[in-house]
């Protein structure tokens, strides 16, 4: 990434993926990268050939300009394509190994599939694991005529139009005074001692159970919704603007609701069920489902409400249906959540949308 960058800056000198693996060939022979030797060339080439995909991107303005990654901070992974790997009777051995790795597998691989990538990565806990990539075809899942309106909230995680509410596990408060615990005595070690990269192994293991046990949960939640459901309508949460509320930020993060719908999004496309998000703007929580009625008022600390027609709503369960119905709706004609927003000049915003300038990019490399 330097050298190109520095080529073009410097030079005026353009360098392709072919110059560059050039570069890594006389770079092993250099006494002070010597260590190059030490792994599989394989490793080191996907390397260069990630790096040409990312610039790729960047000049056709799908991606940023591609930066530096924290050895400390970032996931380290190598990736070996067939040349570099043996799967031989359920075991893996890789380059430069004499003896198949010691894996506890997660799940068995597809009947009859050959993997033809292998991604070993490290994360910040210090744990292991290797993914392997294989051709699988998904079935999909028998159609069923039912629909649900998710309304995803704090005090519940997700309440259905059903009636039901999840339970929100609050799996970072669970651990808090743990991982606070970890943090303290991190702060007192000495700054680059082994025993403070012994407590920062602590800290990151408290964060890692947190992080497992949240990703687990919502995965069986997304699993399920998808199984029972073929329509399911959430809402299109702006929550880079909600995290700026320092009251809600921290159990915001530790909802997830970015990740449960990324999960129900690709889960959905998997078994042929469809995922439509409601515009943020669609009045839900006010919206009377029984008569269609809109509220004038009703602040996030009213949980209930009654409406003129005489319907006594749960906030979040009125919510549910009204996502649930306006997603029928689109099921049927084909449209978007999209409703026809009040004028400016009535309306007051609850979220305040920011429209962020595109990055000035660098000189063409």
């Amino acid at each position: 990434m330097a050298a190109r960058t520095e080529a073009w800056t410097v030079r005026q000198e353009r360098i392709t993926y072919n110059a560059t693996s050039a570069m890594l060939t006389a770079w092993k022979k250099a006494d002070e990268l010597a260590f190059l030797n030490e792994v599989s060339s394989v490793p080191l080439q996907q390397t260069l050939r990630h790096l040409q995909v990312a610039l790729t991107n960047f000049f056709a303005r799908r991606a940023r300009y591609p930066t530096f990654k924290s050895k400390k901070k970032s996931r380290r992974s190598a990736e070996y394509t067939t040349s570099a790997f043996r799967w031989r009777d359920g075991q893996l051995t890789l380059a430069k190994m004499a003896e198949p790795l010691n894996i506890v597998w997660s799940r068995p691989l597809p009947e009859g599939a050959t993997p033809s990538t292998v991604t070993v990565s490290q994360d910040a806990a210090g744990r292991w694991f290797v993914s392997l990539l294989c051709e699988d075809v998904i079935p999909a899942a028998a159609a069923v005529n039912t629909a649900v309106g998710v309304d995803a909230g704090l005090e519940s995680l997700l309440t259905l139009s059903t009636g039901e509410k999840i339970v929100n596990p609050r799996h970072e408060r669970a651990d808090r005074a743990r991982l606070a615990r970890a943090q303290r005595d991190l702060f007192r070690k000495e700054k680059g001692s082994a025993n403070r990269a012994k407590a920062r192994l602590k800290v990151a293991r408290v964060y890692a159970r947190i992080a497992d046990r949240r990703r687990d949960y919502l995965h069986k939640l997304s699993t399920r919704l998808v199984r029972d459901n073929q329509t399911i309508v959430i809402e299109d949460l702006s929550l880079r603007n909600m995290v700026k509320n320092h009251t809600l930020a921290r159990a915001i993060s530790d909802a997830a609701w970015r990740q449960f719908r990324a999960m129900l999004e690709y889960k959905a496309d998997w078994y042929g069920r469809e995922v439509i998000a409601a515009d943020r703007w669609f009045p839900s929580s006010k919206l009377c489902s029984a008569c269609g009625t809109l509220a004038e008022n009703l602040p996030l600390t009213v949980r209930s409400w009654t409406c003129r027609c005489g319907a006594v709503h749960d906030r979040d369960v009125n919510a549910a249906r009204n996502l649930s119905a306006a997603g029928l709706a689109v099921s049927a004609c084909g449209a978007g959540v999209r409703p026809q927003r009040e004028s400016s000049r009535t309306r007051r915003p609850a979220v305040k949308q920011e429209t962020q300038g595109r990055p000035r990019e660098p000189t063409p490399i």
